[in-house]
């Protein structure tokens, strides 16, 4: 059995979020690292047993769109067997909004964003500082969109925002987080709209350190 970790990257639906060119950015990172990268621009890689049975880990990028039973039993059941599954912003947790045995996997779903783009800080979790995802990473800013998700008890959050809606007072909303499922590592960056938001340093690192962690 190879000791090259796999990595399968699943990308399309709605093109907003410039889905080929903000994952070819770490497709060429993770194969800097040693991995190998398969790249598919459909769901139905989801289908594929033996692939994602192999795969260490699935990066995917698909914002919104629909995603069938069959290809959700089979995600499922790769990220419960061990396959590490991960992802920014809308490719991962604005994704297949009608599928709740999708979302019980990322252990969040967007809500909206209550404006359009704001400037806002990102604060690792003092708590949580010796996570190796976050670990020496303080807080940053960033002007994009705030993702407002709704989460699962049970995610690990790793880095919060203050989100304002119209005159309410500030609350605290998660932005990155990772939680298991089964066997599997999930990671999840609500961060990333657009592809200057990948080049923020501090947060380009939390996603280079969030692959690498669900990596099985």
């Amino acid at each position: 059995m190879s000791n090259i970790p796999l990595a399968v990257v699943v990308r399309g639906g709605w093109d907003g979020h410039r889905p080929v060119e903000a994952t070819d950015r770490y497709v060429a990172r993770l194969r800097q690292r040693g991995y190998e990268v398969e790249t598919f621009e459909t769901l139905d890689v989801y289908l594929d047993e033996p692939l994602l049975s192999r795969a260490d880990l699935v990066v995917q990028c698909w914002t919104m769109g629909r995603i069938t039973a069959e290809q959700t039993d089979g995600l499922r059941a790769a990220v419960r067997g061990g396959t590490g599954f991960a992802g920014w912003h809308g490719g991962i947790v604005d994704a297949f909004r009608d599928t709740t045995g999708y979302q019980a996997v990322t252990g969040g779903q967007f809500v909206h964003h209550p404006h359009d783009f704001v400037t806002y800080e990102v604060r690792p979790l003092a708590a949580r500082r010796e996570h190796p995802i976050v670990a020496g990473i303080g807080p940053f800013t960033v002007h994009t969109e705030q993702y407002w998700v709704h989460t699962a008890p049970d995610i690990d959050v790793l880095a919060v925002t203050d989100v304002v809606q119209d005159a309410d007072e500030p609350f605290v909303v998660p932005v990155v987080w990772t939680r298991r499922w089964g066997a599997g590592r999930v990671f999840v960056t609500t961060v990333g709209h657009e592809l200057k938001d990948l080049e923020v340093p501090a947060h380009d690192e939390i996603i280079m350190r969030g692959l690498t962690w669900a990596t099985r």
